[in-house]
């Protein structure tokens, strides 16, 4: 059997604070339709994924990089593998043209907001040069995610491997080096996309002000780690369940939103209250509130999963399975996912965030008080989001930093 390895790389650095209101652009219903499916599946994705590495991991993925990934697979995806596809990322009611169009209306709007912020998407594929592609597939992915098309001699493996890698390395600043550990004699394709962006607080944390504090895991345990430290005004909201806090970033189009349970409540309880109608009544409720300390631990950390048994349970069965029809690709057909792979990093300083994710996707042929204190000193979540879009671009749970 031929083997189809599509992958794609998002790598996220934010940085540099910029005084100035967020930007906004116009958005339609019906992109907001996908924007909300997006999340919807980020959501359900977490949950999923949280489901299968249990209560005492660190979790960081991206649900744009998952969702960007599969949008450009399902181009060549017919039949009710494309109905299975669409149902996991939650756009059944989405033409694949309408998915393109939005996705191209993003990618043309998001990476202009912000001065003072770098952002910088990069899509490319791969191809095997003996094998035949649909004209038809390479140019819906040329013409709405911009990709960069590269026909390479898969018998030189090594020299095929080192030129994808360099690619993602050069368009990711050298987080994540590498992402293709080998080309076989079945792989026939790699499809790549690649996000950077890099932004500082708005308001930075005084790296004087950085103390160890205790922090209680998952299980209980305590150990002294470095705590941030800073009294702000922010957007916050605090309820029976968490408390959430708002930490911008540049001149506040993207964010970090930061969900900490109250006592008596877990990380996980407030995993399984995570759906896109009360995530957006959470947003309204928040109001811009004055002295909220903060204290907040650093954090770094990689992670990795495979997660063909995650989108498995969330329709793709027969993506996987030697009945997929991936003959939009190539009408010979006998082509099937693979492998899903995700790898991210993350890290949390007094000066910002910078993160970066990667997902693969292989095919084979078969009310507040007048002062709040937010103190993170116990398992949470946190999610990068863009304001004007409410966009989720990361989503994370830390159980020990």
């Amino acid at each position: 059997m031929k083997k189809l390895v599509l992958l794609v790389f998002l790598a996220s650095l934010l940085s540099s604070a910029c005084e100035k209101s967020p930007v906004s652009f116009p958005v339609s219903k019906k992109q907001s339709q996908l924007i909300d499916a997006n999340n919807a599946f980020g959501f359900e994705l977490l949950k999923q994924v949280n489901n299968v590495e249990g209560v005492n991991k660190n979790l960081f993925i991206s649900p744009l990089s998952v969702s960007m990934a599969l949008s450009m697979t399902m181009n060549g995806a017919k039949g009710s593998t494309l109905d299975g596809m669409k149902s996991a990322l939650q756009t059944p009611a989405l033409s694949m043209q309408e998915i393109n169009d939005i996705n191209k209306y993003l990618l043309d709007n998001l990476v202009s907001l912000d001065p003072k912020v770098a952002l910088t998407i990069a899509n490319s594929i791969w191809y095997r040069n003996d094998f035949s592609v649909l004209p038809d597939f390479l140019n819906v992915n040329q013409n709405y995610y911009y990709a960069q098309v590269s026909p390479l001699n898969f018998a030189d493996a090594e020299n095929s491997k080192n030129t994808i890698n360099q690619w993602v390395s050069d368009n990711t600043n050298k987080k994540i080096p590498t992402i293709i550990d080998q080309i076989t004699g079945d792989n026939v394709m790699f499809l790549i996309n690649a996000i950077y962006f890099k932004g500082n607080w708005k308001q930075k944390f005084d790296k004087n002000k950085t103390s160890d504090k205790e922090f209680v895991n998952a299980k209980g345990d305590k150990k002294d780690i470095p705590f941030m430290s800073q009294k702000i005004t922010a957007d916050y909201l605090s309820n029976n369940d968490f408390q959430l806090l708002e930490l911008p970033y540049g001149r506040e189009n993207y964010s970090m939103l930061i969900m900490l349970p109250q006592s008596g409540k877990s990380v996980n309880d407030l995993i399984g209250m995570l759906n896109p109608t009360d995530w957006q009544s959470w947003m309204n409720e928040m109001s811009q509130t004055k002295d909220v300390n903060v204290l907040l631990p650093k954090f770094k950390f990689e992670y990795e999963l495979t997660m063909n048994d995650v989108l498995k349970s969330m329709g793709m069965e027969l993506a996987f399975s030697d009945a997929a029809d991936f003959t939009g690709i190539n009408p010979g057909g006998n082509l099937y996912i693979s492998e899903v792979k995700h790898k991210s990093f993350v890290e949390v300083n007094e000066e910002g965030t910078e993160a970066a994710a990667a997902t693969s996707v292989g095919i084979s042929l078969t009310s507040v008080p007048a002062e709040v204190w937010f103190i993170a000193n116990k398992p949470f979540l946190f999610f990068i989001t863009e304001k004007n879009t409410k966009s989720i671009l990361f989503t994370g749970k830390i159980t020990n930093p």
